[in-house]
């Protein structure tokens, strides 16, 4: 007979049934894996003092390379006009590579304005899917081409892109978030 589990390691149980769980899908090829970002005035370049925040959740799709994400920002202090994901590493402005959201002052390209959601102000919740004809770029001198959706996923990855919501009042971005990796449960962010 196995002896009991000391009640000090039923949590790591369950975490550890949790995994098992989750083993099947992995044997698929299916799995996907998780990124996020949380935005604030600080992490813009120059720094941006705002009581805006927000937050980036996204699943990338190992089957389909397609990402699923949810974006969702709270407290703007300006009327928001667009939203992008940008490609570039912390501390430095990188071009656009996907638009999260637009508005008449700032519409989105023709190639995505048809799938790009409407800003709202002070705040909004948007989810949508990544696909290859979702990214845009920002290609010249940084070299991530249209249509390169794995290069994009591997930059999430990385960390080397950021979310970025525009302003009237901070057009070159009132909050900002660096992605990265992160976990996929909800229910550990409050």
């Amino acid at each position: 007979m196995r002896p009991r589990l000391p009640v000090s390691l039923l949590p790591l149980a369950c975490a550890l049934a949790w995994t098992l769980a989750a083993a099947p899908a992995a044997a698929t090829g299916n799995e996907a894996r998780a990124v996020q970002a949380r935005l604030s005035g600080y992490e813009e370049v120059p720094a941006v003092s705002s009581a805006g925040n927000g937050t980036f959740k996204a699943f990338i799709d190992k089957a389909t390379g397609e990402i699923d994400y949810e974006f969702s920002y709270a407290g703007m202090q300006g009327t928001v006009t667009q939203a992008h994901i940008h490609f570039g590493q912390r501390g430095v402005n990188g071009g656009i590579a996907v638009w999260l959201c637009q508005s008449g002052t700032n519409p989105a390209p023709a190639a995505v304005a048809a799938t790009t959601p409407v800003c709202a102000s002070p705040a909004a919740v948007f989810t949508g899917r990544i696909t290859a004809n979702s990214v845009l770029g920002p290609g010249g001198t940084q070299q991530l081409a249209a249509g390169e959706l794995a290069e994009f996923a591997a930059a999430l990855r990385a960390g080397v892109a950021y979310v970025n919501v525009h302003t009237n009042l901070s057009p070159g971005g009132e909050v900002r978030g660096q992605i990265r990796p992160g976990h996929h449960h909800h229910h550990h962010h409050h």
